[in-house]
């Protein structure tokens, strides 16, 4: 079994012992990661997104004993579903089926109130904001992104246009291939966004580091992953919107879907939020935009996000994304990168929201599932982990539709 934080003895104590505590350097690193995921506003200056005064949507109960569903778990072996939870670290599991609460789970002292980081998923959740934009009129995804941002000419992604960001296929250099490489520019972005502390030759914020970036290939080739790219969509919506992108995505879209809890992101020294990975919200609240795109945008017959949009982040370049990762995900020979989500399933138009750490967003329209996840794993990324859970979500659809 995986020990909680407050069975490591982390953050325990009046005052915890020093070697107990997480600091800058390591706040996010096992194992400390178990308790701070769970307590980033501890950690770091966050800027809240708030719900608003409007109603909470409901999400009905009609709840199924799973615990005991056996899935092919690590390395393929059957194991139940519980069992498979407490060995990838989770710390929250909720399935929702038709739009009802079916399973959730909560470990590592998780409530339903706790704000969990979600690190990569927040993507998802800030693409959705590019497409509340483009709804209205306001965005043009073959304009180059210079035309909303024009101190973007005099960087890497001169020319770069809206779609190429978004499907992370511009030619801007940022080598993310290793979360432990303090010396590539994902170490810079660590520091950059106050996750680290600074080193002297440093740039001091998110957009300083951006404007520092050069282009090493062609615009509008295959896909490489490099969370940049959602810095960028970060800072378009805040320009674009004409306020800070908490505020717009408060009114636009957490108050609107029906949000249960505020949410927050972390900020840098210049508060800009971490676009790319520093959301924390509740957990039953990432299963609640899996659910708005489930519905295709809708949320009680208002349409909070265009069903266009919802379909194309479940459709793409199959070519460009097999080019460097079709090997990666062996078992979705179709799979696709698009708008910010992973389209591991096109034909069921299933769509995935991922992030390092084991943090999930599953959304599959054939099965009417939506399936949140978050977890503290001890390594930033596992295969293993990574392929159970998949499986899990899709013994859960069997059990549930068969």
């Amino acid at each position: 079994m995986t020990a909680s934080a407050r069975e490591m003895g982390i953050m325990q104590g009046f005052p915890p012992p020093p070697d107990k505590r997480p600091d800058l350097t390591n706040w996010d690193l096992p194992p400390f990661n178990r308790w701070s995921f769970q307590n980033v506003r501890q950690v770091l200056p966050t800027a809240a997104v708030k719900r608003g005064s409007g109603p909470v949507r409901e999400l009905p109960r009609a709840e199924q004993d799973l615990d005991g569903l056996v899935v092919a778990g690590l390395g393929g072996a059957p194991t139940p579903l519980l069992e498979l939870l407490r060995q990838t670290y989770a710390d929250g599991f909720i399935a929702l089926h038709r739009g009802r609460v079916v399973y959730e789970r909560y470990f590592n002292d998780m409530t339903p109130a706790s704000l969990h980081l979600s690190q990569s998923v927040g993507k998802s959740f800030v693409s959705t904001l590019v497409g509340q934009l483009w709804g209205a009129g306001q965005l043009d995804l073959e304009r180059p992104v210079q035309h909303y941002i024009p101190e973007l000419a005099r960087c890497g992604y001169r020319d770069a246009l809206l779609w190429q960001v978004l499907d992370m296929r511009s030619g801007v250099k940022f080598n993310e291939e290793d979360y432990a490489d303090t010396d590539a520019e994902i170490g810079k972005l660590d520091r950059a966004s106050g996750w680290k502390p600074l080193r002297a030759d440093d740039p001091a914020s998110v957009i300083d580091l951006i404007l520092e970036l050069k282009r090493e290939r062609p615009h509008g080739g295959s896909f490489v992953y490099r969370s940049i790219e959602t810095e960028v969509l970060g800072w378009l919506v805040a320009r674009v919107a004409g306020e800070p992108l908490v505020e717009f995505m408060g009114r636009e879209l957490w108050g609107p879907m029906g949000a249960a809890h505020d949410a927050d992101f972390t900020v840098d020294r210049a508060g800009t939020p971490l676009a790319s990975g520093g959301m924390n919200a509740a957990l039953s609240d990432y299963a609640r935009l899996g659910q708005v795109f489930l519905e295709e945008g809708a949320v009680g017959g208002r349409q909070v996000v265009p069903a266009a949009w919802v379909a194309q982040c479940s459709q793409g370049d199959v070519a460009a994304f097999a080019a460097n990762y079709g090997a990666r995900f062996p078992d979705a020979p179709g799979a696709c990168y698009s708008r910010q989500w992973w389209a591991l399933a096109p034909e069921r138009r299933r769509q995935v929201g991922l992030g390092i750490f084991g943090q999930m967003l599953w959304i599959d329209p054939v099965d009417e599932l939506v399936v949140a996840k978050l977890s503290t794993w001890p390594d930033y990324l596992n295969d293993d982990f990574r392929m159970a859970t998949f499986r899990a979500c899709e013994a859960i659809g069997r059990a549930l539709n068969g």
